[in-house]
């Protein structure tokens, strides 16, 4: 068995080792084996060093070789005695003092006969011509259908790669659609083709008034590997698809209100969708703050097991269950029960509203202690990639919170003038920050060349459109003393520390409220033990 060369020769191989982790198999390429080619590719980024633990110059993940991580697999699979040891392999890098070798069992695959000449002198796949400007077809009168049709399979009909797409105007249309929003938004050429194949899969049979669910298409939309709401876009656009997705907060409901009576399944229903819609009198709100109040009302609905309605509530039970909670729990279980009669009152569910003029205790303002310089040089090792680079430097030396590190704009950076605006506050940018910016630049440049998101940190999925990157993408300091928002209290209480506990000079540097501004000044008369808190502050 062997490979073919350039020109068509076998070349013969031979079973051998592994010169990176010596794992006895088939190589792959360079005298490696798959693995270690595919983790020593130039985009992840693994720079060259020594290992900490055989001190191999090699390709290192978080300090370690490849060959080492193999070996804490190894000794996880065979020391774990807990769920949470079974997924972590981090603590058992450090413990490795020997070597196991191990069979390599991946392999070549021998690509099928060229049906083509090769072409020399240019790389890649030969560009393809735009799609012709094509608009919306003209409608015709049709006879609507009596039913509704079924669930439809959709199934690819031609292979771009070998023939023209089909002759179909809708067709036309969406190929041009999907065009001129890859061009304004930057998409890579993978990209593009795989929305390509979608649509002529989708458009090339459709008719008016022919309607697509998107159940009947999204895992074809997966197959493909393209972004399902890319493709909703398109053909929203084109006003032929119909989302019959149900709504997230539906199945969550649902299950949480199985075992409630009939009754107040059907009212907290209706009051999380007021909630999550909003109405002519109340705004709409965030899908975290319907959820924490729909399970706060949920949790007391479960209490109360001889009440099957609404209007058998009374004062007494609500103040019972309140009883047994504390802390945050309790204010949000009193802020959500309060909203829920409030709407019952209005809707006229209840008589009367057993919370009117219920106030709960306020819970005080915790007392953050400075973090130790171990835990930030921790957080600081974690951050191995360019851009968790940048989010510890945002966090730690401007006090930016995640959801601000995601908003941040390209226009927000003036390097020329040395400032930084974030949440509309300019701050002058240190040396430090400037360096770590101009790095996540010449990556976000390299990367993704052609994106046109206005943001400063941009993904894999958040790069072909013009959104914030995920709330999950942001480096995660899970387990870590030094997680990002406690780098961000540390970076304002070492400043209120550090200018005597000032909250104007707070409000000023960081753009604080008022209020805000005052509950870290506290914190840090706390820390500095001043025994005047009332003191004004010394005018220089």
């Amino acid at each position: 068995m062997g490979a073919r060369d350039h020109d068509g020769t076998v070349v013969p191989r031979t079973v051998t080792s592994c010169a990176h982790c010596f794992a006895w198999g088939m190589t792959f390429a360079q005298g490696i084996c798959q693995p270690c080619y595919n983790f020593a590719a130039p985009h992840k980024g693994y720079p060259r060093g020594e290992c900490a633990a055989c001190h191999r110059t090699q390709r290192l993940k978080q300090g370690y070789c490849r060959l080492c991580w193999c070996q804490a697999r190894d000794e996880r699979a065979r020391l774990a005695d807990d769920a949470r040891s079974a997924v972590l392999l981090a603590p058992y890098l450090t413990g490795i003092r020997w070597q196991q070798l191990f069979l390599s069992l991946s392999d070549r695959r021998q690509a099928p006969p060229r049906t083509t000449p090769r072409r020399y002198g240019t790389k890649g796949r030969p560009h393809r011509q735009p799609p012709p400007h094509a608009g919306r077809p003209r409608s015709t009168w049709l006879q609507e259908p009596l039913l509704p049709p079924g669930p439809r399979n959709y199934r690819a009909v031609v292979d771009l790669r070998t023939g023209p797409p089909p002759d179909n105007p809708w067709l036309a249309w969406g190929l041009h659609l999907a065009h001129t929003t890859a061009e304004a938004r930057g998409w890579e050429p993978t990209a593009q083709r795989a929305m390509q194949r979608v649509l002529v899969t989708l458009l090339a049979e459709h008719r008016e008034p022919d309607r697509i669910r998107v159940s009947d298409f999204a895992a074809v939309a997966a197959r493909q590997c393209i972004n399902l709401d890319y493709v909703i876009e398109v053909l929203s656009t084109m006003d032929i698809v119909d989302d019959d997705r149900p709504a997230s907060l539906e199945g969550w409901m649902a299950t949480r209100l199985a075992g409630l009576p009939g009754p107040w399944r059907r009212d907290l229903s209706s009051w999380a969708r007021t909630l999550r819609d909003g109405s002519p009198r109340s705004r709409p709100r965030t899908y975290s703050t319907v959820r924490a109040y729909t399970a706060a009302a949920i949790d007391a609905a479960a209490t109360w097991p001889q009440r099957d309605h609404l209007r058998e509530v009374t004062r007494a039970d609500v103040t019972t269950h309140l009883a047994t909670l504390h802390g945050r729990r309790r204010e949000t279980a009193t802020t959500a029960l309060r909203a829920l009669f409030r709407w019952a009152k209005t809707h006229k569910l209840v008589f009367r509203n057993p919370t009117h003029g219920l106030r709960g205790p306020k819970v005080p303002d915790p007392i953050w202690p400075l973090l130790e310089p171990d835990d930030i040089s921790a957080s600081v090792t974690a951050a191995t990639t360019i851009q968790a680079r940048l989010c510890v430097v945002l966090a730690a030396v401007h006090a930016a919170r995640p959801g601000q590190i995601r908003a941040l704009h390209l226009d927000d950076i003036d390097l020329a003038a040395h400032r930084i605006a974030i949440a509309g506050n300019s701050r002058p940018l240190d040396d430090l920050t400037t360096q770590t910016l101009l790095d996540w630049l010449a990556y976000r440049r390299g990367r993704w060349p052609h994106t046109a998101n206005p943001h400063l940190l941009v993904s894999s999925a958040s790069a072909m459109g013009h959104a914030p990157v995920s709330a999950t993408w942001i480096l995660n300091l899970r387990g870590l003393p030094g997680t990002l928002e406690r780098l961000r209290i540390d970076r304002q209480l070492e400043e209120a520390v550090t200018t005597g506990a000032d909250p104007l000079h707070l409000a000023a540097v960081f753009g604080l409220s008022e209020g805000t501004a005052i509950r870290w000044a506290t914190n840090a008369r706390q820390l500095i033990g001043d025994p005047h808190p009332d003191r004004l502050p010394e005018i220089p």
